[in-house]
């Protein structure tokens, strides 16, 4: 090889890593403001207080696995569903690996509500997945969320009261809650639950768009605890 070839080769190589070295350092930046700016939104809150269904949502911003920071706020006029969510839990494997959460999340989305997928498990749990891997689990199994967010210090998850994998909310057009509870109405880790069970979302998300109230406003959220932050 040349002298010239190698010193292109390195000169090459050398880019790519500082592209991927600045691309890193942005988003630990853009982490930065949106966990500032979110604990700001947050601080407001008592102690320990989640919202209960017919109270406001908690305001929030959180960075997504492809590093684009979203707030909640910003989808005021609109339908959101919030997921909590990690790929290490059965009971997560159970509705992505059946089909079962991005067919809802499918349902939704047709409906015009966004959907946004949380993940508040800390850096440190032997499940947890960074970034780009949780991008690509879901991508393996045909999700179709609005955003993946990551809530690794656990802010966003303690602010709802989010306890399980999975545990949904669902949030109307003037920013309350009007649904919050458990994907369906069966708590097993059996995939063959899902057929006799009734799905608590979709049939949410059936009434308010049908412009009626939530018959099942407040169901039992079942799953794996969420390994938070202490």
């Amino acid at each position: 090889m040349s002298t010239f070839s190698s010193s292109a080769s390195r000169s090459a190589r050398a880019a790519r890593n500082a592209g991927a070295a600045l691309s890193r350092a942005s988003r630990r930046a853009v982490m930065a403001a949106a966990v500032a700016l979110g604990a700001t939104l947050l601080a407001g809150m008592p102690a320990g207080a989640a919202p209960a269904v017919g109270q406001k949502a908690p305001d929030f911003v959180a960075v997504d696995t492809r590093g684009n920071a979203h707030k909640l706020s910003d989808f005021a006029g609109r339908f959101v569903v919030l997921e909590w969510t990690n790929p290490g839990c059965p009971f997560v494997r159970k509705h992505y690996g059946s089909g079962n959460m991005p067919a809802t999340q499918k349902t939704a989305a047709a409906l015009g509500a966004v959907w946004l997928s949380v993940n508040s498990t800390e850096r440190g749990a032997s499940d947890y997945l960074p970034p780009a891997a949780l991008d690509g689990w879901m991508q393996q199994h045909a999700a179709a969320p609005t955003a993946v967010l990551m809530d690794e210090t656990g802010m966003i998850g303690k602010a709802y009261g989010a306890r399980t994998t999975p545990h949904l909310f669902i949030i109307d057009p003037q920013g309350v809650l009007v649904y919050a509870g458990g994907i369906d109405s069966i708590p097993s880790a059996r995939p063959d639950d899902i057929q006799g069970a009734t799905n608590y979302v979709k049939q949410a998300l059936g009434e308010v768009f049908g412009g009626k109230p939530v018959s099942m406003a407040a169901t039992r959220a079942y799953g794996c605890s969420i390994k938070y932050k202490s």
